[in-house]
């Protein structure tokens, strides 16, 4: 990845007719599956059966980014998404929250939901804490009693009818037995595409996210203070997170989970946890991001890893500097040099300028709102893409590699919310290259506010045929 652009290579073989139809008729992101459960309960391993293959899931490495983890999985021909979250600590204060936070992360940005328990164990109070959570939330919950590895152990599997999500049904991960008839029953439930890819027609859905003490809670205060009305609170799924109705220069905007972010933890224990899986949730749960930085102080590590997030979900993103009232004018010449060498693989991004205590240039966010979505929502017809990719390419051919220099023979927008556009080449393409298409991209068709994935699709070379 590099300057919001995702690039995946892979072989594709170009039929008779072209093959380009399947992807050009691709109409969204596919389904999401969350993998939720106690640590040691075995959530890792029946990821690693569900893909088919070992992934770095099984390590427990602590930090922001792996909280949750999403790798593509494909079961009788459907395409989905299998997300490995984070186990909740047993020996945390706040427990019962703990488990309360992950499984309401996982209901409003999955399309379905498998809770893994420990058919050996048996039902614990996180098991039945994450079970009354998940039997509300509208979304199909799938029950896996793991480690059962023989016919001694459904008994042990029928046990855990008590949690009241359906029947259990009985898998060992580790050795793959009654995970297929789990998957084909997920597989019947799972709608085409990501429910957080429809438009709905309702609201955009906003996150407002940053390191803590940025500003981000008076942010909000002022967004929904006299001046502009807070229409009404929408109560969370189960837990106490709220999303905020707010309306803004007469239109209605919902900013998501913003309670949940504002909030503050009062054990040390599993805080980082918390806060991460807030803001992943935040995250996927919106359209557009508006990572508020504190533009007083340098730009740290934190900000960067909340920068990570929005462009590895995906989402539409608007800068914000708060504290502006802070800033003088040898803060604003740093602070542009910081820009400069730190964020520059986002310089798509629109940038506003505010002060949240003083009122600053807030009504400045709508208008850069509603460009990065704009940009999110784009498509660009085959046609026009490659009229305009034939004319890029003529005047600066890609790179030779050992020689010769690939083609690029198609290129279609497969999706939008991101913008993902599919080039179909002859060879490997140059990652060089693929940031001066990408910065042609922009050029030519704008995208301001919203990371554009590029996938690179290279033709397979076929032998001379054989004479019969």
């Amino acid at each position: 990845m590099s300057d919001g652009t995702w690039v995946d290579e892979s072989d594709w073989e170009i039929g008779e007719d072209g093959g380009f139809e399947d992807l050009a008729e691709d109409s969204g992101p596919p389904p999401v599956v969350a993998v939720v459960g106690r640590p040691n309960v075995g959530k890792s391993t029946l990821v690693n059966r569900i893909l088919g293959r070992r992934e770095a899931v099984v390590q427990d490495l602590p930090g922001v980014t792996r909280d949750r983890v999403s790798y593509d999985a494909l079961w009788t021909g459907r395409r989905f998404v299998v997300q490995d979250t984070g186990g909740w600590e047993p020996d945390a204060k706040g427990l019962q929250q703990l488990v309360a936070d992950q499984a309401a992360v996982a209901m409003r940005t999955a399309d379905a939901v498998i809770l893994v328990v420990d058919a050996v164990v048996g039902a614990t109070a996180g098991d039945e804490a994450a079970a009354r959570i998940l039997r509300r939330s509208g979304k199909p919950v799938f029950l896996a009693a793991n480690k059962v590895d023989g016919e001694r152990g459904e008994a042990d599997a029928a046990a855990l009818w008590s949690l009241g999500l359906g029947e259990p049904h009985a898998v060992s991960a580790l050795h793959g037995r009654g995970v297929a008839d789990l998957l084909d029953e997920v597989v019947a439930k799972l709608p085409e595409v990501a429910e957080s890819a429809g438009g709905g027609g309702g609201p955009r859905r906003v996150a407002l996210v940053g390191k803590p003490n940025v500003g981000k809670s008076s942010l909000l205060n002022r967004l929904s203070g006299d001046e502009r009305s807070v229409v009404h609170d929408v109560a969370g799924t189960t837990v106490d997170p709220v999303d905020s109705l707010i309306e803004m220069d007469g239109k209605v905007w919902r900013f998501v989970d913003t309670a949940g972010l504002r909030r503050k933890v009062g054990q040390v224990s599993g805080h980082e946890f918390y806060a991460s899986v807030r803001t992943h949730g935040a995250i996927d749960a919106a359209e557009v991001v508006i990572i508020l930085v504190d533009a007083s102080q340098p730009l740290t590590e934190q900000d960067q890893r909340v920068l990570a997030m929005v462009i590895e979900a995906g989402r539409a993103l608007v800068l914000a500097f708060n504290k502006w009232d802070l800033v003088d004018e040898d803060r604003r010449y740093l602070l542009d040099k910081e820009i400069d060498r730190d964020l520059a693989r986002v310089a798509w991004a629109p940038r506003v300028n505010i002060s949240a205590k003083t009122g600053r240039a807030v009504q400045k966010l709508v208008p850069a709102l509603e460009t990065s979505l704009e940009s999110w929502d784009k498509r660009i017809s085959t046609g026009q893409l490659n009229t305009w990719l034939k004319e890029v390419v003529a005047a600066t051919p890609p790179p030779a590699r050992g020689g010769r220099a690939p083609r690029i023979l198609f290129a279609t927008q497969a999706t939008s919310r991101p913008p993902t556009f599919v080039l179909f080449t002859s060879g490997f393409l140059e990652a060089g290259y693929r940031r001066f298409l990408e910065r042609r991209l922009r050029e030519e068709f704008g995208f301001e506010g919203s990371p554009i994935r590029i996938n690179v699709r290279v033709r397979e070379k076929r032998g001379p045929k054989r004479s019969r």
